[in-house]
């Protein structure tokens, strides 16, 4: 595995120490995705996995791996998005959804030689709230500029009765 830092403008430097949350991630992980946002420069930290396959690139420039080997089924298949700063899972074609998500092992640019219809239109993105004071982001979303608090609750604590 490697691991890289990419920046906004697409260029690529080496980190000079792994990060200490990555140390959980075992060998057969497919993608991991951390993100830091420092000043107005958005980073992205992945890793790359060495023998995973890539199975094709629809018109936007998103690209699909697979890796079959050494991973948990459900987990073999992911998209890199064109846009790594601002990715929305609406920039994925109906034809690559079906394979992503396992509804059928055709991938998205066979299902287009398949089926080419007259009245199919061309996939476009959601464009709803574009801005990002507009887009929703939930607390664990690498573009979540907010707090990341998991707890849910607070653990109960009994009254403490004074003594008379």
């Amino acid at each position: 595995m490697v691991l890289f830092t990419e920046n906004a403008l697409g260029t690529e430097t080496y980190c000079k120490s792994s990060l200490p949350s990555l140390q959980f991630c075992r060998k057969g992980c497919v993608v991991l995705c951390l993100s830091v946002q420092t000043s107005l420069l958005f980073r992205q930290t992945k890793i790359h996995n060495i023998g995973a396959t890539l199975v094709g690139v629809d018109t936007f420039g998103n690209k699909y791996y697979e890796k079959l080997h050494d991973t948990q089924y459900g987990r073999h298949r992911w998209v890199e998005y064109a846009d790594k700063g601002r990715y929305n899972a609406s920039q994925v074609p109906a034809e690559w959804h079906g394979w992503l998500h396992h509804i059928t092992d055709s991938t998205g640019d066979k299902l287009l030689e398949e089926k080419t219809k007259k009245f199919i239109r061309e996939h476009r993105q959601n464009y709803t709230g574009q801005g990002d004071d507009l887009i929703y982001h939930s607390k664990g979303h690498a573009l979540n500029p907010g707090q990341r608090d998991w707890t849910r609750y607070q653990p109960w604590e009994p009254k403490k009765e004074e003594a008379t």
